[in-house]
Parts: structure tokens; C-alpha cells; sequence
């Protein structure tokens, strides 16, 4: 289970103008340090062959995912860490989710858990759930 710290002007701040009138007093604003939970954008597909998730995650390590697959549910993990490039006393605003994540998805039972494969490019992950041979499509010929 994620904990998630709570932060009571988190919706206040995308109400438009009441979050326009609160960024005019800073001590009231999130810290730069303050993480918030956050869940990285994911497609799905399924294709005749295989089922593909795709999801983002830009500026994590690869080596920092955690990829699982338990009783048919398909679970990407990880975390999006907050390094300071500069003194955290320059930052004006922090709008970028940092902190911990965790999706989990149900698979079909037709796969072949022992196949599947991922792949990490230009901050996407693809993984690749072939499916067994038995979940297939396949002509059936009619004999006359």
C-alpha cells in the first residue's frame, strides 16, 4: 500500500482563479520537497499475437522499475526521484509529479508468462504479453 502525504490546497490550486489568487502567497504553496503520488500514463493494445502495455515514464532509470507478473495481474512499479540541479531555495514552483508509483492491470488467462519481454526507449516501457497458442485465432477449414 502507497502512503500518500496529504496536501489540503492540492485541489484548491486547479480551481482557476482561487488557485491564481493562493500562488500570491508562497508560504501557502506546496514545498519543493513535498511529493505527491502519481501514476504514469499507460496504453493497452492487444494484437493477434501478443498484448502490449506502453507506459510513460520519462527521466526513470529503467533499472528502477519493478516489473511483475502474479496470478494474472501485471504490476509495473517504481519511483520518480526529486534531485535538486540547483539550491532547492531557487525553485519557484514544483509542477512535475515525484514520488512513488504502482499500476496493476488483469491479464487474460490464455498468456504465456515465460515469454514475455519489455523494453525501455525514449522514456517509454513497452512490455510485450505473448499469448498462448491456444488463445490464437486460427481458421478452421469446412470439409465438404
Amino acid at each position: 500500500m502507497t502512503l500518500v502525504k496529504w496536501d489540503p490546497f492540492r485541489e484548491l490550486n486547479s480551481l482557476g482563479h482561487l488557485g491564481r489568487f493562493l500562488d500570491r502567497f508562497p508560504e501557502w504553496n506546496q514545498s519543493p520537497t513535498t511529493t505527491s503520488a502519481w501514476a504514469p500514463s499507460v496504453d493497452i493494445f492487444e494484437g493477434d499475437d501478443d498484448l502490449v502495455v506502453k507506459a510513460e515514464l520519462p527521466g526513470i532509470d529503467p533499472k528502477e522499475v519493478e516489473l511483475n507478473v502474479e496470478n494474472n495481474v501485471l504490476t509495473i512499479s517504481g519511483e520518480r526521484k526529486l534531485d535538486f540541479e540547483d539550491k532547492k531555495e531557487s525553485y519557484h514552483r514544483v509542477e512535475r509529479a515525484y514520488g512513488t508509483f504502482s499500476r496493476s492491470f488483469s491479464l487474460p488467462r490464455l498468456i504465456d508468462e515465460g515469454k514475455i519481454q519489455a523494453d525501455y526507449k525514449d522514456g517509454v516501457l513497452t512490455v510485450r504479453i505473448p499469448k498462448h497458442e491456444k488463445a490464437k485465432p486460427r481458421q478452421i477449414t469446412i470439409s465438404a
